[in-house]
């Protein structure tokens, strides 16, 4: 049988997972934790704080420190709702917006490169594989299954 687990590590390690720093845009260094905030701000409309938490499952306090550090390099705004004072909703500065922009283009075009080594049917495969894998991990009932 296969060794799931040393393929599921170098892939891992390919995506650069494992790096301190997952991007440079100009002189701004974006962690994958600050790089995965970014893509969900983005991605949901003037979302809550724990929103954005729960979605990338980390705790609460561990994510305010991250935004604070955001807001500190003028990645991201946080303001009170205007329905609920007592709910921080975010949103992505023009900065934040152009980084997470960038990184996007860095990672398609990387994206790009790796499956302009398969054909047509082996990129369709390794889609329709990675969708069932999350499907069932998020199915799983071990304590590390993805917030959905």
């Amino acid at each position: 049988m296969e060794n799931v687990r040393e393929i599921l590590q170098t892939t891992m390690r390919g995506f650069g997972l494992l790096d301190k720093n997952c991007c440079s845009i100009g002189s701004i260094e974006i962690s994958l934790i600050q790089s995965h905030i970014l893509y969900e701000i983005d991605r949901m409309d003037h979302p809550s704080m724990q929103e954005v938490a729960d979605v990338l499952g980390i705790d609460i306090t561990t994510f305010s420190r991250q935004i604070q550090n955001m807001i500190k390099r003028e990645l991201v705004e946080k303001r009170q709702s205007s329905q609920d004072k007592r709910v921080y909703e975010l949103q992505l500065t023009v900065q934040g917006k152009a980084v997470g922009a960038s990184i996007d283009t860095q990672m398609n075009q990387y994206l790009n490169e790796v499956f302009s080594y398969m054909n047509d049917f082996e990129k369709d495969t390794v889609i329709r594989s990675l969708k069932l894998l999350n499907e069932s991990m998020a199915k799983s009932k071990m304590c590390c299954k993805p917030v959905q």
